[in-house]
């Protein structure tokens, strides 16, 4: 497996491969993240395989703190991502990625980024940041293909609607969200959650599973709630049921995808979860 720190590193593989966007600490979820791009790669016969980014973006934290806090474990990495079966790792610098400085690169996001109470609201200059750094990737390696988590499903929508909007020729794939057995949506956060409050975070998916009971957004955003303060979350952020793929408020049309979106707080960790909101049927 090929470990490029400059993009003259991985010129082999640029404009033929898939591309799997990580700042690192990589997990299981990331891994099969990993194993999808292979199998993307391996069954269109590209021959730049499945490069996997590991970037520490800067201009996506509007904490500094967050930002030196956020684990950079590059060897256990590159040892996950050749186990995969990855054919290069880009682990570039911040000049590498923004030669003329990260702040003069900035990039407004498209709308599903902007106004809608999610984590646009509570990560102010999140989106602005994930869709510059993006942006630079797919100018950089220009893959055919980007392949992404379901897990920051608000994430993955602006992804389509950046692509969409500025022509960016990547075909954005999302791969369902991996959980740990007791149902904990993975994540590099999991590490940091306190001893004893396991079962605290574990009201998140608790709380996605019973908004699938209720009959009508209100009430399944009601019983997400109800669910959570039960189970001893300490502030809840928003859970709430959205158009899936505008993020908008529902509508009554039964055949358009919608989601239910949670994040709460556990000790000193945000956690985010969602699952597609399809009611039981009375």
């Amino acid at each position: 497996m090929r470990v490029a720190r400059s993009i003259d590193d991985l010129r082999p593989l640029v404009g033929r491969c898939v591309l799997v966007p990580t700042m690192g600490a990589l997990h299981d979820g990331h891994v099969a993240l990993v194993r999808r791009g292979v199998e993307l790669a391996d069954r269109r016969g590209l021959p730049g395989g499945c490069v996997v980014s590991v970037f520490v973006n800067p201009t996506q934290f509007d904490d500094p703190s967050d930002l030196d806090r956020y684990p950079r474990t590059l060897e256990a990495d590159q040892a996950a991502c050749a186990t995969a079966g990855a054919a290069a790792v880009f682990a570039p610098g911040v000049d590498e990625v923004y030669p003329d400085g990260a702040e003069s690169a900035l990039i407004d996001p498209p709308p599903p980024g902007v106004g809608k109470g999610l984590e646009d609201e509570h990560r102010p200059g999140h989106f602005a940041g994930v869709c510059t750094v993006l942006s630079r990737l797919f100018e950089l390696i220009r893959p055919i293909a980007a392949v992404f988590g379901e897990k920051d499903w608000q994430q993955l929508v602006v992804t389509r609607a950046l692509v969409d909007r500025d022509g960016l020729g990547v075909e954005i794939i999302g791969e369902p969200t991996v959980r740990e057995a007791d149902g904990l949506a993975m994540s590099s956060r999991n590490r940091f959650i306190p001893d004893g409050r396991r079962e605290a975070a574990l009201s998140i998916s608790r709380a996605l599973r019973a908004a699938g009971a209720e009959q009508d957004p209100p009430s399944a955003e009601r019983a997400m709630r109800d669910v959570l303060i039960g189970g001893g979350v300490d502030s809840i952020d928003y859970a709430v049921v959205r158009d899936a793929r505008t993020l908008g408020p529902v509508t009554p049309d039964p055949l358009v995808e919608r989601r239910a979106l949670i994040t709460a707080r556990v000790g000193p960790v945000r956690l985010l979860d969602n699952a597609a909101w399809i009611p039981t049927p009375a």
